[in-house]
């Protein structure tokens, strides 16, 4: 029989637990296959709960070993215990009591990687969301925040590092062989953020002084012989601790703060309090072995989870349907603090190009969901694009609606009220009406409807009257189980352009409300009318990307290309870039496959080649604008009835297309950009480095260029360089003596390297074509792939999946068959893995009707297997349903 995907959880039902927890004190004696955990939890009853009601701990495969109520044990009459659950009857009804129990653990065995689980040597816990209750029966719930006191026992000689959440008490030795150390969290925390570390790994060392003059000490643990490969994340972490307190005003409040890098981990970092748990793909980088983004995505999610201190641990979510309010606004916070050390306008064009990528199509498709949703089977499936990316997007509009200071001050009343609380969403939003004195109410829907708002623009000029007239209607889209939709408050930025590219300021502006170079849509239709605009301007809206909605707008190419050339907002520019290409590429893939030429619009292709050459902009603004549309952005404009063949076939005419006319530009570029002097992980730097490598893609179609990428790969001093070499030798001439040559030579270079080999591994992924299949099934079989490595089953089958559109939907169906052999042989050991995974799929019902038939099909064999995790039946029964 399968698992059945567990009892519906409803936002409506929520209510408090009727048992308030005081203190937990945990005592761990850690053993790889029966570790001991005793946890001494104090309680009383909630004011106004009957004495009848009894006391219930959630437990995950548990086997209860002892249980006593105030040191005495409890009779056998007056509880039930079974794995998933402990009902403890006849409690006291004033004052507080003890409750003691006892449990054994197998941490070795724990393939879920939730709860306590044992890698290479070093034990490793990972809570959230649900993850406690398989260490020992608890009140497993984000609301039930008490003080941790932690004591940890184990064997000295293999583990002589013993770490938890909080100050570090003491320790010593406990007895032959063994020793203890102690750690208290004074800060009330959700059993989801607790965290135990223990074996033998190195350490980098540091302090910071906070504003306040408290020294904090920062240790990050490593694999012994690693340690230099931690600096850049010391370094990150110590400037997002600056940065958190200027931005924000938040002070670090404990005398250590530590991260501990494991290379076997279901996510890519955890925020428990004082000890964050790390993927180590997220911690370790030199230039040898780290790209530019593995720098850039280093420093965010190292400040990521620290910002988490205050958003999302001092204040934590009331409940899982709050998720957001943790995930989305840290989301927020981790953006903005990128954008000060990086290029703002570049930061952005990458968040945008990432949402629309991966949070519009789910927003789309049968996973839709609201940023709070309402109701839930597994909540590990709901840690998605839509709760992250656009929870911060609405983050990010109330920053819009209130300026700079409103959103300070709304914050600051956030952390005042609300610091040490279990809060919601309306707690949230409260705090910025009651600063601001605005009402969010109609603002507030962006929290619960879901889709992606459809806004169509039309324009108006009469030059008699010298009024610019904009009329705009919004629609939200129909998603499953949300009945009819009501009208947002989308803010919109804007600018009126003038022939010679100067902001035009309207006289005044009537029907509806704007502040500054805000518009505010409420309507479901609404106009604007602009008064003393004495010549036709050009219309720049959403600039910024003020509101994650699509946009129809029949602009011009003339008018586009003037956006790209004068608009002062450099994410506008782009975006008029890309509305230049979107077209282009959508036309080209209708014609490649009947046979007709592909063209290019000359606007387009001057637009990009003004941009490419034009050195007064930041190399890695040309590099995003030069990145056209993913085959992923086509499909999705196209809407339905897709062939990722013929796609891929169009984006490819069109990137030879541009690449033949701009090939000079491109070539000197090339050698221009050439590396001088040592590397270093600088956005200045990284951006040049990207911008060459875009024109070492573009020279790739622009002629057999196999040699110049094989100088690339050979005189690449770097893992920025070297891996995009690689990727343009086996991508563009996959059986040439160079790229397998380069391939080959990497392989050896790295074979030490984990990370490294997981490049390799995704670069192969990514070769398109009808032989991907074949080439990802022998690298299944290599020796260097381990299939109990989330990390490296990511790189190969996750990056098949999800980046390899050709090779993935095959017509014949052979690559869903690959997914749903791997999903079901994962979901039993990992079930979270193998959910995430299935993801990739979501799409399905958007492909041409052969590849969407045998996509059904391999779903069907999936929902038909005997047993399924809730997870997996979850996602892939919303997927045949939605």
């Amino acid at each position: 029989m399968r698992t059945d995907t567990g009892q519906v959880i409803r936002l409506a039902d929520y209510r408090p637990a009727d048992f308030v927890l005081e203190r937990t004190d945990l005592t761990f004696e850690l053993d790889p296959r029966s570790t001991k955990v005793e946890a001494r939890l104090i309680f009383h009853r909630r004011a106004g709960v009957a004495a009848d009601v009894p006391l219930v701990l959630d437990g995950d495969e548990l086997t209860l070993s002892g249980l006593m109520l105030d040191q005495t044990d409890i009779d056998a009459g007056r509880y039930t215990a079974t794995p998933d659950r402990l009902e403890i009857r006849d409690l006291p009804e004033d004052g507080p009591f003890e409750i003691t129990v006892t449990t054994y653990i197998d941490p070795e065995s724990n393939t879920q990687l939730m709860g306590l689980y044992r890698t290479n040597g070093v034990y490793c816990t990972q809570c959230e969301a649900e993850g406690f209750r398989r260490i020992t029966y608890f009140p497993d719930r984000p609301d039930v925040l008490s003080p941790f006191t932690i004591t940890i026992i184990a064997d000295k000689e293999t583990n002589p590092l013993l770490l938890s959440n909080g100050n570090f008490l003491g320790g010593g030795n406990y007895d032959e062989g063994r020793h203890f150390a102690a750690w208290f969290d004074p800060h009330p925390k959700p059993s989801y953020l607790f965290a135990l570390v223990a074996g033998d790994l190195g350490v980098v060392e540091d302090t910071f002084t906070t504003a306040s003059g408290n020294e904090v000490a920062l240790k990050i643990y490593v694999e012994h012989g690693k340690e230099p490969r931690a600096a850049y994340a010391m370094d990150a972490l110590k400037r997002s601790m600056a940065w958190d307190e200027e931005r924000f005003g938040r002070e670090y409040d404990l005398n250590i703060f530590q991260i501990v890098a494991v290379s076997d981990f279901n996510m890519g970092a955890m925020e428990n309090k004082g000890l964050n748990v790390f993927n180590d793909k997220y911690v370790l980088a030199d230039p040898e072995t780290a790209t530019d983004a593995d720098y850039a995505n280093i420093e965010a999610i190292i400040a990521h989870e620290y910002f988490h201190n205050w958003t999302g641990n001092r204040i934590t979510c009331r409940d899982w349907f709050q998720l957001c309010l943790k995930e989305g606004l840290t989301v927020y916070r981790d953006h903005e603090f990128s954008a000060d050390q990086r290029s703002r306008a570049v930061k952005r064009i990458a968040e945008v190009r990432h949402l629309k990528a991966e949070q519009f199509a789910e927003d789309a498709g049968p996973l839709a969901h609201p940023v709070r949703p309402e109701t839930y089977r597994e909540i590990n499936n709901f840690y998605t694009t839509t709760v992250y990316e656009k929870g911060s997007e609405v983050t990010r509009m109330i920053a819009t609606l209130l300026g700079e200071d409103g959103f300070r001050k709304g914050m600051d009343l956030y952390f005042d009220r609300h610091d040490g609380d279990a809060a919601t969403v309306e707690d949230f939003v409260a705090c910025f009406e009651d600063s601001s004195g605005r009402d969010l109410s109609q603002f507030k829907l962006w929290y619960s409807q879901a889709g992606t708002p459809l806004v169509t623009v039309s324009t108006a000029y009469d030059a008699v009257s010298q009024t610019f007239t904009l009329s705009l209607e919004q629609i939200i889209p129909a998603t499953p189980g949300q009945s009819a939709k009501q009208p947002m408050h989308i803010p919109l930025k804007f600018t009126l352009l003038g022939e010679n590219g100067g902001d035009i300021p309207p006289a005044a502006v009537s029907g509806g409300e704007v502040t500054g170079d805000v518009l505010h849509l409420t309507g479901r239709s609404q106009s604007f009318t602009f008064s003393g605009v004495p010549a036709r301007p050009v219309l720049s809206l959403n600039r910024g990307f003020s509101a994650p909605i699509n946009l129809s707008f029949d602009q011009s190419p003339a008018d586009l290309a003037h956006i790209a050339r004068h608009d002062s907002d450099l994410f506008a520019r782009w975006q008029a870039l890309s509305d230049l290409g979107l077209p282009v590429l959508v036309k080209a893939a209708k014609d490649v496959p009947e046979g007709r030429p592909v063209t290019v619009d000359g606007a387009l292709v001057s637009a990009l080649i003004e941009t490419l050459a034009d050195d007064r902009l930041e190399p890695a603004f040309r590099a995003q604008a030069l990145s056209l549309a993913s085959e992923s952005d086509i499909a999705r404009e196209i809407g339905g009835n897709n062939d990722p063949d013929a796609i891929h076939a169009g984006r490819d005419a069109v990137l030879k297309t541009i690449a033949d006319k701009g090939f000079a530009t491109f070539e000197r570029l090339y050698r221009e950009l050439a590396p001088k002097g040592e590397f270093t992980p600088d956005a200045a730097s990284a951006g040049r480095r990207a911008l060459r490598n875009v024109a070492l893609t573009y020279l790739s179609h622009a002629g057999d260029s196999a040699s110049l990428a094989a100088e690339a790969f050979a005189k690449a001093d770097n893992m920025t360089e070297l891996a995009h070499a690689l990727t343009v030798l086996i991508h563009r001439f996959p059986d040439t003596d160079a790229a397998l040559n380069a391939l080959a030579a990497f392989a050896t270079r790295f074979d030490s390297n984990p990370l490294a080999l997981d490049k390799w591994f995704s670069i192969q992924a990514t070769v398109p074509g009808e032989t991907a299949l074949e080439r990802v099934e022998a690298l299944m079989k290599d020796p260097r792939f381990n299939a109990q490595n989330p990390n490296r089953v990511r790189a190969l089958i996750g990056t098949f999946a999800f980046a390899n559109p050709t090779g993935f939907n095959r017509p014949d169906g052979k690559g869903y068959a690959l997914l749903a052999d791997q999903i079901l042989a994962i979901d039993p050991k990992n079930p979270q893995l193998a959910a995430r995974l299935l993801t990739a799929m979501r799409s399905w019902r958007a492909l041409e009707p052969v590849r969407a038939e045998a996509a059904k099909t391999a779903l069907g064999r999936i929902t038909g297997a005997r047993q399924l995790s809730a997870d997996v039946a979850d996602i892939v029964e919303r997927m045949l349903k939605g």
